[in-house]
């Protein structure tokens, strides 16, 4: 099943166990959004669960406050990751804080799901990775699945969790196929939406370097391991699965084995979710790291028309450079 479909499984699954689940997005309704990940949804629960709004980011996110305040757990998509600054306002100054306004009397269910990262030949607006300006503000949860079994029972934990939740779905992956068993039961217990969502997974056991990557990225990764491999190189793979909170524990786990860690994000490197990442793995594994972290992700420009696209991305060559790099330090 391509992840697109897995995640409009999730969704669906959700609204048949929580009523008061809805969804709230531009063209999300009988067109079942521009990557049609809502489709179908609207047929089946109605114009009042899957409403189509008007072209304005702001007053969705506003709207969704309200309506979580009210009782309900919004779902609100955003066509493209650039498209959500007109309404980063409402997300840091009122979503991200309410809660805590409110000395925890109220809770903020709201998920905002947002297809992230390039590949797709389209352009700026079109191709961003804005995780690192939402990391960057406490009371929000930023996550992102990498395979279609992740995108199915994360948006189903996303939507359970009490906490406002950045939903990231890497959109060059969303027509990757994966298994799903959709008769299993997602876990939906408050330990499995507060630490469980955001539980890193090694996804290849190595012993040479640990290479950390998350959404679109776990993939490269994954190819540059298996090239690294029939060099003689071995190196384990880590799906971070979440932005904040960083599962460092993790990562921790697997520098203190290989001694080496590279970090790879679609991002810009400069203050990126990479700085954080070996900021604390510095801290935590200084005398275990045989050589420096090294970050490899977007340049610090604005993303660039498709014909720089493959450039401007971290691509195979660039990652099996970086684990070179380490290696010979």
């Amino acid at each position: 099943m391509p992840l697109a479909r897995a995640i409009n499984a999730g969704l669906r699954r959700a609204m048949e166990h929580d009523e008061k689940v809805m969804l709230m997005g531009e063209d999300i309704g009988p067109l079942g959004g521009v990557f049609r990940v809502t489709a179908d949804l609207h047929k089946d629960f109605g114009p009042a669960r899957v409403v189509d709004t008007p072209l304005a980011e702001s007053g969705i996110i506003g709207t969704a406050i309200g309506l979580a305040m009210a009782g309900y757990r919004p779902v609100c998509e955003i066509q493209f990751d650039g498209f959500v600054f007109p309404g980063f306002d409402q997300i840091t100054s009122q979503l991200a804080k309410l809660t805590y306004r409110s000395n925890g009397y109220l809770s903020l269910p709201v998920v905002i799901r947002m297809p992230f990262g390039g590949g797709i030949g389209a352009v700026e607006h079109h191709s961003e990775s804005p995780e690192a300006l939402f990391a960057h503000t406490a009371g929000l949860r930023i996550v992102t699945p990498a395979t279609a079994a992740d995108g199915y029972a994360m948006i189903q934990q996303a939507i359970a969790a009490p906490d406002p939740v950045i939903f990231l779905e890497p959109k060059s992956r969303y027509w990757d196929k994966g298994e799903v068993d959709l008769t299993a039961a997602v876990d939906l217990d408050e330990r499995a939406v507060t630490t469980g969502l955001h539980a890193a997974r090694t996804v290849r056991p190595g012993e040479d370097v640990t290479v950390v990557g998350y959404g679109p990225t776990v993939k490269t990764v994954l190819t540059a391991a298996e090239v690294a491999a029939g060099e003689g190189t071995s190196v384990e793979v880590i799906d971070l699965r979440s932005v904040s909170p960083l599962d460092v524990d993790a990562v921790a786990a697997s520098v203190a084995r290989t001694g080496r860690l590279v970090v790879v994000h679609e991002a810009p490197v400069f203050f990126g979710p990479g700085a954080e990442l070996a900021a604390r793995i510095s801290e935590r594994c200084f005398y275990l790291l045989q050589a420096p972290v090294l970050r490899v992700g977007g340049f610090h420009t604005p993303y660039p028309a498709a014909v720089h696209e493959e450039e401007y991305l971290p691509g195979l060559d660039r990652v099996l450079d970086a684990v070179d790099r380490s290696l010979a330090y």
